[in-house]
């Protein structure tokens, strides 16, 4: 594989990456909690992956000064990323802070920060999980 300067993708590109990552640890942390029938499994994962529930989450994390620098600079990337589909479920200006979102976690992913990664994910995941506890 040719080695690509991460920081010259785009934030559509970074997105694409970030959304199958992203969408792969909530699977996985959803199969350790002992869910696994497919329905239950589709059902409980949209709740975390859902454009709806990933603006929420950039948005805590934005005004918690969560990100760093270069993070934040990544998600406005993704964020203000000209692209050729429409948001299916959603308003243009949630779809765009998902878009964000997830070019965050490509990013983190496609730098191989794994340890920076899955501090994101885990607060993500603590927020929804905790969100549906009632907490």
């Amino acid at each position: 594989m040719t080695k690509l300067d991460v920081n010259l993708i785009n934030g559509i590109a970074l997105a694409f990456e970030g959304d199958a990552v992203y969408s792969m640890y909530v699977r996985r942390y959803l199969i350790f909690t002992g869910q696994t029938k497919p329905n239950q499994l589709h059902r409980l994962a949209t709740k975390y992956v859902s454009a709806k529930a990933q603006a929420m989450l950039i948005n805590l994390m934005l005004e918690e000064n969560f990100l760093t620098e270069k993070e934040q600079e990544i998600y406005k990337r993704g964020r203000n990323a000209n692209s050729n589909t429409k948001a299916k479920n959603t308003d243009i200006v949630t779809y765009k802070m998902s878009t964000g979102f997830e070019a965050v976690m490509g990013y983190l992913h496609m730098t191989e920060q794994i340890d920076r990664l899955e501090i994101l994910i885990d607060w993500c995941i603590a927020h929804i999980s905790g969100k549906e506890k009632g907490v």
